[in-house]
């Protein structure tokens, strides 16, 4: 028996010993059942008090409870520019390349009514920018059918060299694609487009058409894409993706010039090897899941956003892991202080390793007091951050490679918002047009 029931010791000694031990039992049972109701309890508190801020989740999914940053306080200025500021205008079109110039002479002067003559050696420069009437420009290809007069044979005329065998050209054909990829416009948006726009009254289903037709032609530049980013440094994350309902994961790999994108029907080790190569000589920038274990942590970056989003929600589960958290987001602080000095060009990357170089074993201490935490999940998190260490600082070693997976995360907004707007694909041909116009440089 764990304690004795809550009972004055005179009237438990009256109890028969049987009892007594049945009691003791029945307490046990209790107590075990308690203490599970408990643990599930504070999970749940916890999962309630999960926001963007200490955790993945997207802001779209914070409600109106959550606490955002306070807002600046005012300065006092007026909106717009201040005065002294430099001036931003339009550039003005070369005059060899204007459609039109008229000139605007005086006729009397605006004082005494004087005849004025002559001309401006550098006049006032005044253009106006106007989209012509859109007409389409049709082609007709008429196909004479003639017979042989010896045989009777009809052979018929064939289309000149690189006349498509559709009836739509490539730059109508790029302009759709050019609407569904990379401005989401849904299918009827761009069929009503092309009908109050362009003056073309085009079907949905020709539009799909159009699509693959483009997703084809630049076939070969994705493959030249893919093979690229298996020879550079790689910003790689996923997101889940909906393909005919069913559950796919969109992935993306980001270096400085091209991503790429791939829709997976899983997670794991064998798509990133896919996607980057097995024997791929690069560095992957990452979060920690589990499917980027495959990589060698030598080159390897874990992503400190996410990290700086462990280390709040430490804090937010207080008791003994508020610590932790405290000092550990107090490291990333600094780290990101150093960081910006560098891009900024204020710091030589000597002197910054060797400010990280001190910051590394004061953070490798902070974890191991955080192992030691009665808090299971924060010491669980600190233990997994150990033996990932060598993971945590690639970026100070390697140039060009940055200490979050940020860039990986602005790749696939596009994808997202085409999600959010129309739940996924439709077709494994529609997944394969999303992937195509995505990689780009």
């Amino acid at each position: 028996m764990t304690r004795l029931p809550p009972l004055p010791p005179e009237l438990w000694d009256q109890i028969p010993p049987a009892v007594q031990a049945a009691l003791g039992v029945i307490l046990d049972g209790y107590e075990r059942r308690m203490m599970g109701l408990e643990q599930k309890v504070a999970e749940l508190k916890e999962e309630l008090r999960r926001t963007s801020q200490n955790s993945s989740k997207p802001p779209s999914s914070d409600g109106a409870h959550v606490k955002r940053k306070p807002p600046k306080d005012p300065s006092g200025r007026k909106p717009g520019g201040q005065p002294g500021h430099r001036r931003h205008r339009r550039a003005l079109v070369p005059l060899e390349q204007v459609s039109a110039v008229v000139v605007c002479k005086p006729t009397h002067c605006r004082r005494c009514s004087q005849r004025v003559e002559g001309a401006d050696r550098e006049p006032l420069r005044h253009q106006v920018v106007e989209v012509p009437p859109i007409t389409p420009h049709v082609t007709e290809y008429q196909l004479h059918r003639l017979q042989c007069p010896r045989c009777g044979i009809t052979t018929c005329g064939q289309l000149p060299p690189g006349v498509p065998q559709h009836n739509y050209g490539p730059r109508l054909a790029s302009l759709v694609a050019l609407c569904s990829g990379t401005y989401r416009m849904s299918k009827r948006k761009v069929a009503s487009f092309c009908r109050e726009v362009l003056g073309l009254p085009l079907a949905v289903g020709e539009i799909c058409k159009l699509e693959q037709t483009v997703r084809r032609a630049i076939a070969p530049a994705v493959s030249q894409a893919r093979a690229y980013v298996q020879t550079r440094d790689t910003n790689v994350d996923e997101t889940s993706w909906r393909e005919r309902a069913r559950r796919r994961w969109l992935w993306t790999v980001v270096t400085q010039h091209v991503s790429v994108f791939q829709i997976a029907p899983a997670r794991g080790a064998p798509v990133l090897q896919a996607l980057v190569g097995k024997s791929y000589p690069g560095v992957v920038t990452s979060d920690r899941a589990k499917a980027y274990d495959s990589h060698p942590l030598q080159r390897r970056q874990l992503c400190w956003a996410h990290l700086r989003r462990d280390f709040q929600a430490m804090i937010d589960r207080g008791g003994s892991a508020k610590a932790t958290g405290q000092i550990l987001l107090e490291h990333s602080n600094l780290l990101f202080t150093y960081w910006h000095r560098l891009r900024e060009g204020r710091r030589a990357r000597s002197t910054f390793r060797g400010k990280v170089s001190q910051l590394r074993r004061s953070f490798r201490t902070a974890l191991a007091h955080g192992a030691r935490c009665r808090c299971p999940k924060t010491a669980a998190t600190c233990l997994e951050l150990i033996v990932r260490e060598a993971a945590l600082w690639t970026f100070a070693r390697v140039e060009g490679v940055e200490p979050t997976n940020n860039a990986a995360e602005r790749s696939l907004r596009h994808a997202v918002l085409w999600r959010k707007s129309s739940y996924g694909t439709q077709s494994h041909r529609g997944s394969r047009f999303l992937l195509r116009p995505s990689s780009r440089s």
